[in-house]
């Protein structure tokens, strides 16, 4: 299934606030679950402070029932206008200027009516990676790109039969404000970014993963990407070759 990734330019329809879920397909919201209504598509921050943190939240819509899911495997890809990766947005590897500042789990809202924890409070994994691997991604961009994958995965006794056209939570991802302002603070905050849920595979205990369902589109257009700072890319289009910045936007005028 081809991934799709990277542009510029948001488009109004990606600004606002993610309806419910409506088709098969993938969703990234900041601050709650897409099919609450209540999460946004874009985020921006004074970058004023040094504590708090920003949430982002995974979800998914299988196209049809799928017996014994125990676990998923998401893949998120993020990308800068700069030249190169803002500090700010260095992560996890040693040496870089906001180590610990990205952090996930998978405590799901307990106020949530339209998502489902689809692994019932039993879920449990992490972070695999935070690099550069590109995937389909231009390589030309490879200095303003970060792959990042998580896994989800539920014990035995967990293992659950989902149903279509249920919004199911898979797991949250964090990124606090350490570092962003005063003596060792970490430039970039206020650079705007694309931020893609490019993928969800939802894992089965059968079949040795020929019943696995790989979703890499939203529920509908745009509700798998999010943006940092208002003015990042709608990440519609991948480029082809190594196009400047201000000619990928131009395609959205």
């Amino acid at each position: 299934m081809k991934r799709r990734l990277l542009g510029m330019g948001v488009v109004a329809a990606m600004l606002c606030v993610a309806s419910v879920a409506s088709a098969a397909g993938i969703n990234l919201s900041w601050n709650s679950c897409a099919g609450e209504g209540t999460g946004a598509n874009n985020k921006t921050s004074a970058c004023a402070v040094n504590t708090g943190s920003n949430l982002l939240v995974t979800s998914f819509v299988l196209p049809a029932d799928l017996a014994a899911v125990n676990g998923n495997e998401l893949v998120i890809d993020v990308l800068t206008q700069a030249a190169t990766l803002p500090d700010w947005w260095a992560f996890k590897d040693a040496g870089t200027c906001r180590v610990s500042s990205l952090g996930f789990n998978v405590t799901a809202n307990a106020s949530d009516v339209v998502c489902i924890d689809w692994g019932a409070g039993q879920s449990a994994g992490g972070i695999g990676a935070y690099s550069q691997e590109l995937g389909t991604i231009d390589p030309g961009l490879l200095a303003q790109h970060r792959r990042l994958k998580i896994a989800v995965a539920v014990p035995l006794s967990a293992i659950a039969d989902l149903t279509q056209d249920t919004e199911y939570f898979s797991c949250n991802i964090t990124i606090n404000n350490a570092k962003t302002v005063g003596a060792g603070a970490c430039a970039g905050c206020t650079e705007p970014m694309c931020i893609v849920l490019n993928s969800v595979r939802v894992t089965t205990n059968i079949g040795g993963g020929t019943n696995d369902v790989v979703l890499g589109a939203g529920t509908s257009a745009g509700s798998n990407i999010v943006t940092w700072q208002g003015l990042g890319p709608n990440c519609q289009a991948v480029p082809t070759r190594n196009t400047t910045w201000g000619a990928v936007k131009a395609l959205y005028r």
